[in-house]
C-alpha cells in the first residue's frame, strides 16, 4: 500500500466529526480532532473498529495506523511510514566506480602525453630531414648512395612510429594523420631525387670508376713507357710538400642536437700510438653560441651516421668551438678566461687546467664571423697546438706548441696575419693554414705559416661549403682529412699534398 493511500485511510479514520484537524509527522503522521458531542462520537465507527467510551481512551490499530480519543475528547491518530534509510552501499559503489574511472583516465592521459612527446621529437627530425633534402635538391654538391640510404632509413623509422601511434592511440588522430602524410611525401621526394639524380652524381661516379679501370689497363699495357704515379704520403707522415688542393665536402650528418645548434666542433681522436683508432667526438655549443656543455662520443663512423651506440657527457666550463681531441683527451678553452682544460674521455674528469700565457680571450681577437674562439686548439702529426693572439702581437696570430700532458708552452711563433680577418685555421705537419670567406658557398685557404722554417706566404685553394659560416676546422693526421663544423652540419674533406717536399730557402 502506498504512502498516499495510508494517509487517506488515516484521515478517514480520524475525521469522524466535522471539526477541523491538525497534522504532525516525524517518522509518523498524527491527526488531532477537537472534542465533539458524545452522540457524534458514538455515531461513527471505523470499519472493524469499536466504539470509544466518553471520557475514556481506546486505541485500535488499523493496518499501519492507530487512533485514540484523549480525556478531552480529542481524536488523535498516528500513521507509521516505512524507514527511508540513506543508501550508503550505493554511494560506496559509486565512489569505487569513480575511482576506477579516474585511474583509467590517468593511464590514458599519460599515454597521450608520451605520444605527444614522441610526435614532437619526430616532427623535429622531419624538419631536419626536410632541410637536408632541400640542400640535396637545390645544391650541386655530390652525394653518394649512402646519403640517400641514411635519409630513407630515418624516414622508415618515423613511418614505424606513426603506425604504432595509430594502432595504440584512442581518440582523434588528425595530427598523426597529418604527420603520416608529411612522411609519405618525404619518402616520395627522396625516391624521386634519387631516381632523377639531378646532378648526375651517381652516374658520373660510375663513369669515373669505369674510366679509372680503363686507365689502369692502359697503364699496365704501357708500363715500360709511362712512369708510375708517385703514391700519396703514408698516413701520419710529413714526407710531402704541403697542402696543394682539397676535395669537395662530404656531408656526414647533422649534429645530434639539431639544426638550431649552429656552432660547435667535431673530429676524430688522434693517438700516435694507436693512429687507426676510430673514436669520433661531436661537441655542439649551446644556442648562445658560447657555452660548451655537452659532447658525444662514437666508437665508429657507422654509429655516428645512425646516431647509435654513443656516450653522452656533460661539462659546465667549456667555451667556444676551438675544441680538439688528442690521445684520449678532450682539450677545451675554459669558460670566461684564457685557461685550457684537459678532460679525460674515459672518466670525463679534468686532469689539467692551466692558463695560456698572455692569450687574449672573450672575443678580443676571435675569428671573423665566429665569436668566443680567441683560443683555437689544433692537432697534427707532431703535437698539440694553440692558435690565438695577444695584445703584444696587436691581434696577429700567435702559434704555440704545447706539452699535451702538462699544457705548458714548448715553443711560440708570431705571424704577420691579423687573426680577426681569418675565418678559421688548422695545422698540418707544423704548418698553419688559415682560411677566409669568399662568399656564402666558398672559403679559401689563403695563408700559411711554416713553424719548421718560419716561412709564411699566400695560397689560393678554394674550399666549398654547404652553409654560409664555418665554425671550426680540425685535421686528423692518420686519414688526412679535415673535420669541419658548418652551421650545424658535420663535413669532412680529403687533403691533397704536393708529392715532393719543398726545398728550404
Amino acid at each position: 500500500m502506498s504512502y498516499s493511500l495510508l494517509f487517506l485511510l488515516a484521515l478517514q479514520f480520524c475525521l469522524g466529526s466535522a471539526s477541523g484537524t491538525t497534522l504532525t509527522s516525524a517518522h509518523s503522521l498524527e491527526l488531532t480532532t477537537p472534542p465533539t458531542s458524545p452522540q457524534a462520537t458514538a455515531a461513527w465507527l471505523p470499519p472493524g473498529g469499536t466504539s470509544w467510551a466518553e471520557g475514556g481512551t481506546v486505541s485500535q490499530p488499523l493496518s499501519n495506523f492507530t487512533g485514540s480519543v484523549d480525556s478531552h475528547g480529542t481524536c488523535q491518530c498516528s500513521v507509521s511510514l516505512p524507514d527511508t534509510a540513506f543508501p550508503a552501499d550505493r554511494v560506496e559503489r559509486l565512489e569505487y566506480t569513480a575511482h576506477i574511472l579516474s585511474q583509467k583516465f590517468e593511464r590514458e592521459f599519460s599515454k597521450v602525453k608520451e605520444y605527444v612527446q614522441l610526435i614532437s621529437a619526430y616532427e623535429k627530425k622531419l624538419r631536419n630531414l626536410t632541410v637536408r633534402v632541400e640542400v640535396m635538391e637545390k645544391d650541386s654538391i655530390s652525394y653518394t648512395e649512402l646519403d640517400f640510404e641514411l635519409i630513407k632509413l630515418e624516414v622508415k623509422e618515423m613511418q614505424k612510429l606513426v603506425l604504432q601511434l595509430k594502432k595504440n592511440f584512442v581518440g582523434s588522430t588528425h595530427i598523426i594523420d597529418m604527420l603520416e602524410e608529411e612522411i609519405r611525401n618525404m619518402t616520395l621526394l627522396v625516391e624521386k631525387l634519387e631516381s632523377l639524380d639531378q646532378n648526375n652524381v651517381l652516374s658520373i661516379r660510375r663513369q669515373i670508376l669505369a674510366l679509372k679501370t680503363k686507365l689502369k689497363e692502359c697503364e699496365a699495357s704501357k708500363s715500360g713507357l709511362v712512369p708510375a704515379t708517385p703514391p700519396p704520403p703514408a698516413p701520419g707522415s710529413c714526407s710531402h710538400g704541403g697542402v696543394v688542393n682539397i676535395s669537395a665536402p662530404s656531408v656526414i650528418q647533422l649534429n645530434w642536437l639539431g639544426f638550431s645548434y649552429k656552432y660547435g666542433a667535431w673530429g676524430r681522436d688522434y693517438s700516435p700510438q694507436h693512429p687507426e683508432r676510430t673514436l669520433y667526438w661531436v661537441a655542439p655549443l649551446n644556442t648562445d653560441a658560447r657555452a660548451l656543455e655537452y659532447y658525444r662520443l662514437y666508437d665508429s663512423l657507422d654509429n655516428l651516421l645512425i646516431y647509435s651506440h654513443f656516450r653522452d657527457y656533460r661539462i659546465r666550463y667549456g667555451q667556444g668551438g676551438g675544441t680538439v681531441a688528442f690521445n684520449n683527451n678532450l682539450y677545451v678553452n675554459w669558460y670566461n678566461g684564457r685557461n685550457i682544460a684537459k678532460i679525460n674521455l674515459t672518466t670525463n674528469v679534468v686532469d689539467v687546467n692551466r692558463p695560456l700565457p698572455l692569450a687574449a680571450y672573450n672575443n678580443r681577437f676571435s675569428y671573423a664571423n665566429v665569436n668566443w674562439q680567441d683560443i683555437d686548439l689544433a692537432v697534427d702529426e707532431q703535437a698539440l697546438w694553440a692558435i690565438y693572439a695577444t695584445e703584444a702581437s696587436t691581434g696577429n696570430i700567435v702559434i704555440s706548441k704545447l706539452n699535451d700532458t702538462t699544457l705548458e708552452v714548448i715553443s711560440t711563433w708570431v705571424t704577420k696575419q691579423y687573426k680577426p680577418s681569418v675565418s678559421n685555421a688548422f695545422m698540418v705537419c707544423g704548418v698553419l693554414y688559415a682560411t677566409r670567406t669568399l662568399n656564402t658557398k666558398t672559403e679559401e685557404i689563403f695563408y700559411y705559416y711554416d713553424t719548421n722554417t718560419e716561412r709564411e706566404g699566400n695560397l689560393g685553394i678554394t674550399m666549398r661549403k654547404i652553409q654560409e659560416r664555418i665554425q671550426s676546422i680540425n685535421y686528423h693526421p692518420f686519414d688526412q682529412k679535415l673535420y669541419v663544423y658548418n652551421d650545424g652540419y658535420l663535413l669532412n674533406y680529403d687533403l691533397v699534398f704536393l708529392q715532393t717536399p719543398r726545398q728550404p730557402v
